[in-house]
Protein backbone atom coordinates (compact mmCIF):
# COMPACT_ATOMS: atom_id res chain seq x y z
CA UNK A 1 0.00 0.00 0.00
CA UNK A 2 1.23 3.48 -0.90
CA UNK A 3 -0.21 6.59 0.73
CA UNK A 4 -1.03 8.73 -2.29
CA UNK A 5 0.30 12.29 -2.42
CA UNK A 6 1.76 12.13 1.08
CA UNK A 7 4.60 14.42 -0.01
CA UNK A 8 2.01 17.09 -0.74
CA UNK A 9 0.64 17.13 2.81
CA UNK A 10 1.34 20.35 4.68
CA UNK A 11 2.08 19.04 8.17
CA UNK A 12 1.32 21.64 10.87
CA UNK A 13 4.21 22.55 13.17
CA UNK A 14 2.36 21.11 16.19
CA UNK A 15 1.57 17.80 14.44
CA UNK A 16 2.95 15.65 17.29
CA UNK A 17 2.65 18.13 20.15
CA UNK A 18 1.69 16.39 23.39
CA UNK A 19 2.66 12.94 22.12
CA UNK A 20 5.28 10.76 23.80
CA UNK A 21 6.93 8.40 21.35
CA UNK A 22 9.41 5.55 21.84
CA UNK A 23 11.89 4.77 19.04
CA UNK A 24 14.31 1.84 18.94
CA UNK A 25 17.38 1.96 16.71
CA UNK A 26 17.44 5.75 16.87
CA UNK A 27 21.21 6.23 16.90
CA UNK A 28 21.69 6.30 13.14
CA UNK A 29 20.04 5.99 9.75
CA UNK A 30 16.27 6.13 9.46
CA UNK A 31 15.68 5.97 13.22
CA UNK A 32 17.86 9.00 13.84
CA UNK A 33 16.14 11.07 11.16
CA UNK A 34 12.69 10.04 12.39
CA UNK A 35 13.65 11.14 15.90
CA UNK A 36 14.84 14.53 14.60
CA UNK A 37 11.69 15.06 12.55
CA UNK A 38 9.38 13.97 15.37
CA UNK A 39 11.12 16.33 17.76
CA UNK A 40 10.79 19.17 15.25
CA UNK A 41 7.02 18.55 15.12
CA UNK A 42 6.66 18.70 18.89
CA UNK A 43 6.93 15.12 20.20
CA UNK A 44 8.54 14.11 23.48
CA UNK A 45 10.91 11.24 22.77
CA UNK A 46 12.26 8.15 24.50
CA UNK A 47 15.15 6.91 22.39
CA UNK A 48 16.96 3.56 22.41
CA UNK A 49 20.09 2.51 20.57
CA UNK A 50 23.01 0.16 21.06
CA UNK A 51 25.48 3.04 20.75
CA UNK A 52 25.62 5.38 23.74
CA UNK A 53 27.89 7.74 21.79
CA UNK A 54 25.38 8.12 18.95
CA UNK A 55 22.53 8.63 21.40
CA UNK A 56 24.43 11.34 23.25
CA UNK A 57 25.23 13.21 20.04
CA UNK A 58 21.57 13.00 19.00
CA UNK A 59 20.49 14.21 22.44
CA UNK A 60 22.80 17.22 22.16
CA UNK A 61 21.51 17.98 18.67
CA UNK A 62 17.85 17.79 19.68
CA UNK A 63 18.33 19.85 22.83
CA UNK A 64 20.07 22.54 20.80
CA UNK A 65 17.37 22.80 18.16
CA UNK A 66 14.13 21.97 19.97
CA UNK A 67 12.62 22.51 23.41
CA UNK A 68 10.67 19.29 24.03
CA UNK A 69 11.65 16.44 26.34
CA UNK A 70 14.14 13.80 25.18
CA UNK A 71 15.22 10.74 27.17
CA UNK A 72 17.98 8.46 25.88
CA UNK A 73 18.84 4.93 27.00
CA UNK A 74 21.51 2.61 25.55
CA UNK A 75 20.11 -0.87 24.93
CA UNK A 76 21.87 -3.83 23.30
CA UNK A 77 19.06 -5.85 21.76
CA UNK A 78 21.34 -8.82 21.12
CA UNK A 79 21.81 -9.38 24.85
CA UNK A 80 18.60 -7.91 26.30
CA UNK A 81 16.22 -10.35 28.01
CA UNK A 82 12.53 -10.10 28.90
CA UNK A 83 13.34 -8.72 32.36
CA UNK A 84 15.16 -5.78 30.73
CA UNK A 85 12.01 -4.79 28.82
CA UNK A 86 10.00 -5.06 32.02
CA UNK A 87 12.47 -2.63 33.62
CA UNK A 88 12.00 -0.27 30.66
CA UNK A 89 8.23 -0.34 31.19
CA UNK A 90 8.55 0.47 34.89
CA UNK A 91 11.01 3.29 34.26
CA UNK A 92 8.81 4.91 31.60
CA UNK A 93 5.65 4.44 33.67
CA UNK A 94 7.23 6.34 36.56
CA UNK A 95 7.64 9.45 34.36
CA UNK A 96 4.85 9.15 31.79
CA UNK A 97 1.19 8.15 32.36
CA UNK A 98 0.85 7.07 28.73
CA UNK A 99 2.72 6.48 25.47
CA UNK A 100 1.28 7.66 22.17
CA UNK A 101 3.62 5.92 19.78
CA UNK A 102 6.17 3.16 19.36
CA UNK A 103 8.48 2.69 16.39
CA UNK A 104 10.23 -0.69 16.31
CA UNK A 105 13.01 0.37 14.00
CA UNK A 106 16.17 -1.39 15.22
CA UNK A 107 17.52 -4.09 12.95
CA UNK A 108 20.64 -5.89 11.78
CA UNK A 109 21.40 -7.40 8.38
CA UNK A 110 23.14 -10.63 9.31
CA UNK A 111 24.90 -12.75 6.70
CA UNK A 112 24.30 -12.60 2.95
CA UNK A 113 24.66 -16.34 2.44
CA UNK A 114 22.57 -19.28 1.34
CA UNK A 115 20.51 -20.92 4.07
CA UNK A 116 22.66 -24.02 3.64
CA UNK A 117 25.73 -22.01 4.67
CA UNK A 118 24.05 -19.74 7.20
CA UNK A 119 25.58 -19.60 10.67
CA UNK A 120 23.16 -20.47 13.46
CA UNK A 121 24.80 -17.85 15.69
CA UNK A 122 24.06 -15.15 13.11
CA UNK A 123 20.56 -16.58 12.58
CA UNK A 124 19.75 -16.29 16.28
CA UNK A 125 21.19 -12.78 16.56
CA UNK A 126 19.17 -11.47 13.60
CA UNK A 127 15.91 -12.94 14.84
CA UNK A 128 16.54 -11.68 18.36
CA UNK A 129 17.17 -8.09 17.23
CA UNK A 130 14.73 -7.87 14.32
CA UNK A 131 11.85 -9.92 15.69
CA UNK A 132 12.09 -10.81 19.39
CA UNK A 133 13.00 -7.25 20.41
CA UNK A 134 10.01 -5.79 18.58
CA UNK A 135 7.71 -8.34 20.21
CA UNK A 136 9.08 -7.76 23.71
CA UNK A 137 9.15 -3.96 23.42
CA UNK A 138 5.59 -3.89 22.12
CA UNK A 139 4.32 -6.35 24.71
CA UNK A 140 5.95 -4.54 27.62
CA UNK A 141 4.73 -1.08 26.60
CA UNK A 142 1.19 -2.08 25.61
CA UNK A 143 -0.36 -1.02 28.97
CA UNK A 144 0.94 2.52 28.39
CA UNK A 145 -0.05 2.54 24.71
CA UNK A 146 -3.60 1.56 25.69
CA UNK A 147 -3.85 4.63 27.95
CA UNK A 148 -3.45 7.03 25.04
CA UNK A 149 -6.51 8.46 23.32
CA UNK A 150 -4.98 7.38 20.01
CA UNK A 151 -1.67 5.52 19.82
CA UNK A 152 0.27 4.18 16.87
CA UNK A 153 2.71 1.28 16.61
CA UNK A 154 4.95 1.15 13.54
CA UNK A 155 7.06 -1.88 12.65
CA UNK A 156 9.89 -1.57 10.12
CA UNK A 157 9.39 -3.96 7.24
CA UNK A 158 11.22 -4.61 3.96
CA UNK A 159 10.57 -5.64 0.39
CA UNK A 160 12.27 -8.95 1.19
CA UNK A 161 9.69 -9.40 3.95
CA UNK A 162 6.97 -9.76 1.32
CA UNK A 163 8.75 -11.77 -1.35
CA UNK A 164 11.65 -14.04 -0.45
CA UNK A 165 15.00 -13.39 -2.11
CA UNK A 166 17.98 -15.71 -2.31
CA UNK A 167 20.83 -15.04 0.14
CA UNK A 168 18.80 -12.75 2.39
CA UNK A 169 18.47 -15.49 4.99
CA UNK A 170 17.39 -14.59 8.51
CA UNK A 171 16.86 -10.92 7.66
CA UNK A 172 14.20 -11.73 5.08
CA UNK A 173 12.58 -14.30 7.35
CA UNK A 174 12.53 -11.85 10.27
CA UNK A 175 10.72 -9.31 8.11
CA UNK A 176 8.15 -11.85 6.91
CA UNK A 177 7.50 -12.60 10.59
CA UNK A 178 7.29 -8.88 11.38
CA UNK A 179 4.58 -8.43 8.74
CA UNK A 180 2.66 -11.34 10.30
CA UNK A 181 3.08 -9.91 13.80
CA UNK A 182 1.68 -6.57 12.63
CA UNK A 183 -1.33 -8.21 10.98
CA UNK A 184 -2.12 -10.38 13.99
CA UNK A 185 -1.71 -7.57 16.52
CA UNK A 186 -3.77 -5.10 14.50
CA UNK A 187 -6.66 -7.57 14.35
CA UNK A 188 -6.42 -8.37 18.04
CA UNK A 189 -6.54 -4.68 18.99
CA UNK A 190 -9.00 -3.24 16.46
CA UNK A 191 -12.16 -3.80 18.52
CA UNK A 192 -10.72 -3.49 22.00
CA UNK A 193 -8.50 -0.40 22.00
CA UNK A 194 -7.51 2.77 20.19
CA UNK A 195 -4.10 1.37 19.29
CA UNK A 196 -3.45 1.08 15.57
CA UNK A 197 -0.64 -1.06 14.15
CA UNK A 198 1.08 -0.79 10.77
CA UNK A 199 4.33 -1.53 8.94
CA UNK A 200 6.48 0.79 6.86
CA UNK A 201 8.73 -0.54 4.12
CA UNK A 202 11.31 2.25 3.72
CA UNK A 203 12.61 0.96 0.38
CA UNK A 204 16.15 1.68 -0.77
CA UNK A 205 17.51 4.44 1.49
CA UNK A 206 21.02 5.86 1.88
CA UNK A 207 22.04 4.11 5.11
CA UNK A 208 24.98 2.07 6.36
CA UNK A 209 22.85 -1.09 6.32
CA UNK A 210 21.98 -0.53 2.66
CA UNK A 211 25.68 -0.05 1.84
CA UNK A 212 26.49 -3.32 3.62
CA UNK A 213 23.79 -5.16 1.70
CA UNK A 214 24.76 -3.68 -1.67
CA UNK A 215 28.48 -2.79 -1.53
CA UNK A 216 28.75 -2.33 -5.31
CA UNK A 217 25.83 0.09 -5.47
CA UNK A 218 26.32 3.84 -5.73
CA UNK A 219 24.74 5.03 -2.46
CA UNK A 220 23.97 8.45 -3.91
CA UNK A 221 21.31 6.95 -6.15
CA UNK A 222 19.17 6.29 -3.07
CA UNK A 223 17.34 9.04 -1.15
CA UNK A 224 18.62 10.05 2.30
CA UNK A 225 16.35 9.20 5.26
CA UNK A 226 14.92 12.71 5.44
CA UNK A 227 13.19 12.14 2.09
CA UNK A 228 11.05 9.25 3.37
CA UNK A 229 10.16 10.61 6.80
CA UNK A 230 6.69 11.81 5.71
CA UNK A 231 5.31 8.26 5.94
CA UNK A 232 6.40 8.04 9.58
CA UNK A 233 4.98 11.47 10.41
CA UNK A 234 1.67 10.58 8.79
CA UNK A 235 1.24 7.20 10.49
CA UNK A 236 2.25 8.58 13.88
CA UNK A 237 -0.09 11.58 13.67
CA UNK A 238 -3.86 11.76 14.14
CA UNK A 239 -4.17 12.15 10.36
CA UNK A 240 -3.99 8.36 10.05
CA UNK A 241 -6.55 7.25 12.64
CA UNK A 242 -8.36 5.06 10.10
CA UNK A 243 -5.24 3.22 8.89
CA UNK A 244 -4.71 -0.07 10.71
CA UNK A 245 -3.19 -3.40 9.71
CA UNK A 246 -1.51 -2.00 6.61
CA UNK A 247 1.97 -2.38 5.16
CA UNK A 248 2.94 1.01 3.78
CA UNK A 249 5.57 1.70 1.13
CA UNK A 250 7.47 4.89 1.89
CA UNK A 251 8.54 5.16 -1.76
CA UNK A 252 7.07 4.44 -5.18
CA UNK A 253 8.76 1.39 -6.72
Amino acid sequence: MIIKDITKINFPSNLLKGKTIVISGSGSGIGRQVAKSFSKFGADLILFSKSEEKLESLFDELNKDYSNNVIIQPLDLETAEEKDYEKIFRAIRDDYPKIDGLINNAGILGEKKSLEQYSYVSWKNVLKVNLDASFLMTKSLMPLLRKSDNSSIIFTSSGVGRKGKAYWGAYSISKFATEAMMQILSQELQNTSRVRVNCINPGAVRTKMRESAYPAENPKKNPPPIEIVEAYLYLMSDMSLEINGQSIDAQEH
